[in-house]
């Protein structure tokens, strides 16, 4: 099993060590290349900075994207580890600030981690022998070499201590992530769970960063809309999720717009009816959704546009 040990900004951790996170942001200041060190799914270690150098916690690895500063907050909000957007920008201009390449509303590498937990001090484990005091970001390790396998082992040791996935059974079964290949069958990782920000981020890229409907590409107007709803058990699978314009997804929601299984958009008469407008939302009736995701596993599912269709939809 592969996994990976992130540098972790001290202060970053410590403010998310204080509260409970489903889902963090560990973001990277340049915001120029992608992540791909490991797959979905695969643990991420906290390895804290000097004079601590020590390994603090974990997290499970769901997805990277970068994003523009103020959609980084919007979707995670102190989940970014700072108390404010203010105070997120001024982490991200320190940390730039040397070679003047600060914009306005920059772009941020965003490594999205699920099910994070921070260890006491007392259970911090050491770093392996083979860290280089070098590593400015991270390093990858897998359990089928020594030095990997005995970190790992220690890892597994610290999470029974707390039982990490001790929760309720119907909170689990909405946030299951996608079945793990059997590579990473493993008995924490088969019961990593996934949250609103990491599902979020997931239907962002699924569907290429533009509204489904209208095909409107500017993010901060842009939102994840659960087809059935996360109240009723519909879980944060990209199946269960189309991006859309935030207009559109407040008439989704509220039954006055739905879409078929074969991805066409249907309007209710009821804007007219109720509103004695509506033109501009008409326009869409009948039309195939402009953006689809490009896996069919991920596209919306028939069963949950038929909850939405029967649940919520009012024709």
């Amino acid at each position: 099993m592969k996994y990976y040990l992130g540098v972790t900004d001290n202060k970053w951790f410590k403010y998310l060590s204080e509260r409970q996170n489903e889902d963090i942001n560990f973001w990277q200041p340049s915001g120029r290349t992608n992540f791909k060190a490991i797959v979905p799914g695969a643990p991420f270690l906290f390895k804290l900075k000097s004079p601590l150098n020590a390994i603090g916690g974990i997290g499970f690895f769901s997805s990277h994207s970068i994003l523009p500063l103020d959609v980084a907050w919007d979707i995670f909000g102190e989940r970014n580890g700072l108390g404010s957007f203010f105070e997120f920008r001024k982490k991200i201009v320190a940390y730039r600030s040397s070679n003047n390449s600060f914009a306005a509303n920059p772009n941020v590498g965003c490594i999205v981690l699920t099910d994070p937990i921070f260890f006491r001090k007392e259970d911090w484990i050491a770093t392996p022998q083979n860290w280089g005091r070098s590593i400015v970001q991270g390093k990858s390790y897998n359990t089928t070499d020594a030095i990997g396998a005995a970190l790992w082992e220690k890892v597994e040791a610290t999470l029974e201590k707390y039982q990490l996935f001790a929760r309720e059974e119907s909170i689990k079964s909405q946030l299951l992530l996608e079945p793990p290949s059997p590579q990473y069958g493993n008995k924490y990782l088969t019961k990593v769970r996934l949250g609103q920000g990491a599902f979020r981020v997931k239907i962002m890229d699924a569907y290429n960063r533009r509204c489904a409907i209208s095909g409107e590409k500017t993010l901060p107007v842009l939102e994840a809309a659960h087809i059935k709803a996360y109240a009723e058990s519909g879980p944060h699978h990209i199946s269960n999720g189309v991006f859309m314009r935030a207009d559109l997804h407040k008439l989704f929601d509220a039954g006055y717009m739905t879409i078929t299984k074969d991805y066409r958009v249907e309007v209710s008469k009821q804007i007219k009816e109720v509103f004695e407008n509506g033109k501009d939302y008409y326009k869409y009736e009948g039309k195939s959704l402009a953006i689809l995701p490009e896996k069919i596993i991920d596209q919306p599912n028939a069963n949950y546009i038929d909850w939405h269709n029967s649940n919520i939809y009012n024709e």
